[in-house]
């Protein structure tokens, strides 16, 4: 690496920084790099929620997103470490605040003419271009700011320039800061159009500060002491193997934030903003490692992080939604240990100012190596979240290379590791004994894990290896022997996880994706015998039931077969709502849902009610918009009951559309049942934007051990007589649009009010 050869402009003496200047230096480089990370972290949800109602909600906009967000960081950081090699300390300067002023000039943030409408097939392809012509030279010349501004502070002179990624603290308290205030305070305060020009001017105000660190630069000695001495300490940049660890120590924590991510709101809650907890910990991991003075000492992180591997393997053996804060709250300590021993050793390992540049860049291209892997590449490879356990065996590696201090602990763990052996294999021979226990007591065996874990955590020092073979082969155990009532099968597609599950008597089949029930059906009678004939519609789809009461209440008025649209298929209920001569279309977006609909041995709606359905297959935002005008009876939403609500299918805009689509006299019924969020509110708003008037159903149905709940629907309608006898039931109650609360439309949505209000209601 070129190093900067300051004995030409200055003597070989040193100047004394004064401490008046030091401070001055020390305030606007932590400055600019604080409200660059702010910038940069806030960019991305505001921008992607602007793509959302253009382009559809679908989770590929997001995916999509995170790979240009983290390649884009990549490509900053390599852009930097190639500019600080001039030796000229003043061409950086220049170049990269003209930079920064070619991309103000592409403000505010917009989608670029000619992008507004995606093509019928190479989708991501064209959204990755979308972003880059859209955002990709302001967000590329944030992403530079971070190791840019540290190697500038290095050559200041700067006395703690020697060892600059304290700075790197300030960069990701800036991160976690626009993390929280995203959701917590511009979002709800804010339309989509203000948090833009708030933005813009944010980048405006960074300029400014970066012509400052500029100009503290040019004005410093050309002799900085602090690289001086660095040069003095290590002349020769780190080696490939150095830069490789670096990579698969900052690569493994990144996957395991999306994994443990996944795990926990499929598995565990499924609740709105979840991401954020995380999320917010992998940053202030971050935050403590590269403080000059660690609060939390990197050997205490080491001797903790078996321990913490061990309580995830006994989280997966017996936590779940029924120990929600205890399991909840042990997945993320147990992921804040364990990244911080990656990034300890991270920090640990650093380079010599010297090397800066090139070690940001490891990281980053570590961080997306990690992103893609649990993000893009395991949900088409594995159909459940099997990159958790993976990601944990890898933590386990990231341990540093140390003599075995406690040798004695080498027999009993390769003997742990024998039984584990002969337990996976056993299941293989039916007429063994051992294979008849484990398969009797799978809850028992899930203690036999917690016991391994035990065993792992008194090994602190035993090799990384043999802990690794032991993680793994407990995780395997719990994989083969799951503590489960019942049979599950999990379905895996881009949009999450969906699992199949036979109740432990067989009588019911239930879809669930995460912890949210999606639909079911009754397979076996009381009795034990087969259910014959046509299945019933149960779940939220029974006769008795909101969207059911609204179905037969149109039926009854139009006297003549209905003409309805169905947005969510599910597992396909509703197919079995339908009256023979009644046209009916559904629209779905995820092909494994349609699969697992159609497959008898799962559920027989399909197969008995509507065997030749041909869904709309899509985001329903866009299909749905290509439909005739004026042609629907009835409109059936049913995208709610889940934690991630499609925000663009409940604006103003978006029940606009809905209103095109109904023929005179149609209505439009949403389905609002959510544990977490209160949404009727949501929609009596949008549909009063629209001239339509609203009724509401919330009901307790008594029959949840049937499989049958209760219901959260909302109709609306043009005129009263459009709902039929829904109009004068007592069930159903005409509602007004709450006082004070904001209307949701594509600029505007606040997800965080939807919460408190559930809170609030205490429903």
């Amino acid at each position: 690496m070129t190093v900067l050869d300051t004995s030409a402009d200055h003597g070989s003496v040193p100047e004394v920084m004064p401490a008046g200047r030091r401070t001055l230096v020390l305030v606007v480089y932590t400055v600019a790099i604080f409200v660059s990370a702010l910038l940069l972290f806030s960019v991305q949800p505001l921008f992607a929620k602007m793509v959302l109602p253009r382009l559809g909600g679908s989770p590929a906009v997001w995916s999509v997103a995170m790979v240009f967000f983290q390649s884009l960081l990549l490509a900053g950081y390599a852009y930097a470490h190639l500019l600080m090699k001039v030796r000229n300390r003043m061409v950086p300067v220049v170049v990269h605040l003209a930079l920064l002023v070619v991309a103000l000039l592409m403000l505010p943030l917009s989608i670029a003419a000619g992008w507004s409408t995606p093509p019928s097939s190479g989708y991501a392809l064209w959204l990755l271009g979308l972003f880059i012509v859209s955002i990709g030279l302001p967000f590329f010349a944030l992403a530079a700011n971070n190791p840019m501004l540290q190697a500038w502070f290095v050559r200041t002179g700067h006395p703690d320039g020697a060892d600059p990624y304290f700075l790197y603290a300030s960069s990701n308290i800036g991160s976690f800061l626009a993390l929280l205030s995203y959701p917590l305070l511009l979002e709800p305060l804010f339309t989509l159009r203000t948090q833009n020009l708030l933005w813009t001017s944010g980048y405006g105000l960074l300029i400014v500060l970066i012509a400052g660190c500029g100009v503290l630069l040019w004005r410093s000695p050309a002799q900085a002491t602090a690289l001086t001495t660095v040069e003095k300490v290590s002349a020769v940049s780190p080696g490939w193997p150095a830069r490789l660890r670096w990579i698969f120590l900052a690569a493994v924590p990144s996957g395991l934030l999306i994994a443990v991510t996944a795990h926990i709101s499929t598995d565990v809650a499924a609740a709105p903003l979840l991401w954020v907890l995380p999320l917010s910990l992998y940053l202030l991991t971050w935050v403590l490692v590269f403080q000059s003075r660690p609060w939390l000492p990197h050997h205490w992180m080491l001797m903790l992080q078996p321990l913490a591997i061990a309580g995830v393997i006994v989280l997966l053996a017996f936590g779940g939604e029924q120990n929600l804060l205890l399991t909840l709250g042990g997945h993320q300590l147990c992921f804040f240990i364990i990244a911080m021993a990656c990034h300890g050793e991270l920090a640990r390992t650093r380079p010599p100012a010297s090397d800066l540049t090139g070690f940001y860049v490891a990281l980053s291209f570590g961080g997306m190596v990690g992103g893609l892997f649990a993000g893009l590449i395991a949900p088409y490879t594995f159909s459940w979240i099997a990159e958790y356990p993976i990601l944990l065996v890898l933590a386990v590696l990231c341990r540093p290379v140390e003599e075995e201090r406690w040798a004695r602990w080498t027999p009993w763990l390769w003997i742990m590791i024998a039984l584990l052996a002969v337990a996976l294999i056993a299941p293989a021979y039916g007429r063994m004994p051992l294979a008849s226990w484990l398969e009797e007591n799978r809850i028992a065996l899930a203690s036999v894990t917690a016991v391994i874990g035990v065993v792992m955590a008194a090994a602190l020092h035993a090799d990384r290896w043999k802990l690794a073979a032991v993680a793994a082969l407990a995780l395997v155990l719990i994989r083969v022997y799951p503590s489960d009532d019942g049979r599950v099968e999990t379905v895996r597609s881009f949009f999450g996880v969906h699992k199949i599950v036979e109740t432990p008597n067989g009588q019911y089949h239930v879809l669930m994706h995460g912890t949210t029930i999606h639909g079911a059906q009754k397979v076996l009678n009381d009795d034990g015998s087969p259910v014959t004939g046509r299945p019933e519609p149960i779940s939220y789809y029974h006769k008795d039931g909101g969207i059911g009461q609204a179905i037969q209440a149109l039926r009854t008025r139009k006297g003549a077969p209905l003409r309805v649209a169905v947005i969510g298929l599910g597992a396909g209920t509703l197919t079995c709502a339908a009256l023979p001569g009644e046209s009916w279309t559904f629209f779905e977006i995820d092909q494994t849902m349609v699969d697992t609909a159609r497959d008898p041995s799962k559920f027989s709606f399909i197969k008995s009610c509507m065997p030749d359905l041909q869904p709309v297959m899509g985001d329903a935002r866009l299909t749905f918009a290509k439909q005739p005008d004026g042609i629907y009876d009835l409109i059936i939403v049913d995208a709610y009951s889940s934690d991630a609500i499609p925000i663009h299918l409940a604006t103003e805009e978006a029940m606009a559309i809905y209103k095109d689509k109904l023929a005179p006299q149609g209505a439009v019924v949403m389905h609002v049942s959510n544990r977490h969020l209160e949404l009727a509110s949501v929609v009596v708003g949008i549909a009063d934007e629209n001239d339509m008037k609203s009724w509401v159903f919330s009901e307790d149905s008594g029959r949840d051990n049937d499989y049958i709940f209760s219901t959260n629907v909302v109709v609306s309608a043009r005129e009263e007589a459009d709902v039929g006898t829904l109009a004068a039931s007592s069930s159903w109650v005409l509602t007004e649009p709450a006082d004070h609360q904001r209307v949701w439309t594509d600029d505007y949505s606040n997800v965080l009010g939807a919460v408190y209000r559930r809170l609030r209601d205490g429903e």
